[in-house]
């Protein structure tokens, strides 16, 4: 669809650097005249009451209210915590004291042009220095910006509507697709660390016995039950508050593990401007796995260089023994089956997390050691190719975020002309339309958690 397209005929320079070229017959304006960012109203979560209208963070929708303080459509901008994103709506919402909202009241511009503008201009780069980044309107309101006339500001957002609703089918197809693999991952792990097949065979062990735990079930008649902490040893390592001030490590903090792999690599820390969660001292074939925040969904196989290398007091370190292969040890605490048994009973309520006695007192099936050796074998070939499909999955997604990103951009900036091509696009059904602009916020595949820090400011 975008190869045909042509760039306009004439353009001139916009005196913004990154903005380059627009076309000829376009003004530059500031974002002042094209719109007001209007700030949205205090609602803390426990005010509000159960209802239908949604409430919009600066990240997203946060919830539900009875009330709302939009017209429909409106523009939702983040104002705190994720300053500058922008957010679409096309239903009437309340925006809370994080954001600026815009509706009609407040532009006499195309909505959704205006949408898929701000989205181009940049306004998470556009904040002064402070103790509390974000979006100041002063600053917002000096952003120059192109302005087309009203009629290709509907022919750019009948374009990216239609380019949108198909980059963001993509995407969820390829959520779709990492989901069936994870959960095909687990069915592999869960079978294989709870003796339903012999991974040397192939086939069902021939003799089978009750577990008397209520998640596992009958496991092979031969194989051990005993409490992980009889099996392992849980957190047996720790940096001491003698530690040398000048002493660096490797540091793996909570945030920088998902379930089997790390999300980003460890930060490099002394000793002396470490945070004080971060004791826990790793070696060779540990597993960590989270007790707070992720409840036990956090799991990572210490492999490599584990020299100097740190984790925070929110994992606990399992540790291997003489009898143990210390692969097998990961995935079985891997296991759904596993974690969602001890996350249910464990996690408290006043302070969610798993206490280390609680996790160590959980019994687990334990096969001999060659078939512990096999079972890791099996899983490292099998988890292998699924997480190579997984992360193939993944960078098309992080593409066809940027390609989406990009488009955006040169059609918003008249890097190339949609005139002639927007009125030819097929209408989408009314319940398709629906469907999509529930897809886009779901597909950014982001919290608001960081609302929640924001509205204390």
């Amino acid at each position: 669809m975008t190869d045909g397209l042509k760039p306009y005929p004439a353009y001139k320079d916009s005196g913004v650097e990154w903005l380059g070229q627009v076309p000829a017959h376009w003004e530059m304006r500031r974002l002042k005249t094209i719109c007001r960012l209007t700030y949205g109203d205090g609602l803390a979560a426990d005010f509000r009451q159960d209802g239908t209208v949604p409430v919009y963070g600066s990240n997203g929708r946060v919830g539900y209210h009875t009330t709302a303080n939009t017209k429909a459509p409106c523009i939702i901008i983040g104002r705190k915590g994720s300053f500058g994103k922008v957010n679409f709506s096309t239903d009437p919402v309340f925006a809370i004291d994080t954001t600026f909202f815009i509706d009609s009241r407040f532009t006499s511009f195309n909505l959704r042009w205006l949408y898929y503008l701000l989205k181009s201009l940049k306004l998470d780069e556009v904040t002064k220095d402070s103790a509390i980044p974000g979006l100041d309107r002063s600053d917002a309101y000096r952003v120059l910006a192109p302005l087309p006339p009203l009629p290709e500001q509907a022919a750019i957002a009948r374009f990216l509507d239609y380019m949108d609703r198909r980059i963001w089918r993509l995407i969820r197809a390829r959520q779709r697709q990492i989901k069936l693999l994870e959960e095909y991952k687990q069915a592999l792990i869960h079978q294989a660390v709870t003796g339903q097949i012999d991974v040397r065979t192939g086939q069902p062990y021939p003799a089978y016995k009750d577990s008397g735990v209520e998640w596992l079930g009958d496991v092979p008649a031969h194989w051990e039950l005993k409490p992980l902490k009889r099996w392992v040893r849980i957190n047996a390592s720790v940096l001491p508050d003698t530690t040398p001030a000048d002493y660096e490590f490797r540091y793996i903090d909570i945030g920088s593990v998902g379930t089997g792999f790390l999300t980003r690599e460890p930060q490099q820390l002394r000793f002396s401007n470490a945070p004080s969660r971060a004791r826990r001292v790793l070696h060779m074939g540990d597993t960590i796995i989270s007790t707070v925040r992720t409840y036990l969904k956090a799991v990572y196989y210490v492999d490599g260089d584990a020299e100097a290398l740190v984790c925070s007091s929110g994992f606990a370190v399992l540790t291997p023994g003489p009898s143990t292969q210390p692969k097998y040890v990961s995935y079985l605490v891997q296991s759904n089956t596993f974690t969602d048994r001890v996350t249910a009973e464990s996690v408290g309520t006043a302070y969610p997390a798993i206490a280390e006695g609680r996790l160590g007192s959980f019994y687990v099936p334990i096969p001999p050691l060659p078939e512990q050796t096999a079972i890791a074998e099996y899983l490292d070939a099998q988890t292998a190719r699924i997480d190579a499909a997984i992360e193939a999955s993944r960078r098309e997604i992080d593409l066809l975020r940027e390609y989406r990103t990009r488009l955006i951009s040169d059609v918003v900036t008249g890097k190339v002309d949609v005139r002639e091509v927007a009125p030819q696009l097929p209408e989408e059904p009314p319940e398709e339309e629906a469907e999509w602009l529930d897809m886009e916020e779901i597909a950014e595949g982001e919290t608001a958690d960081d609302d929640a820090a924001a509205e204390a400011l």
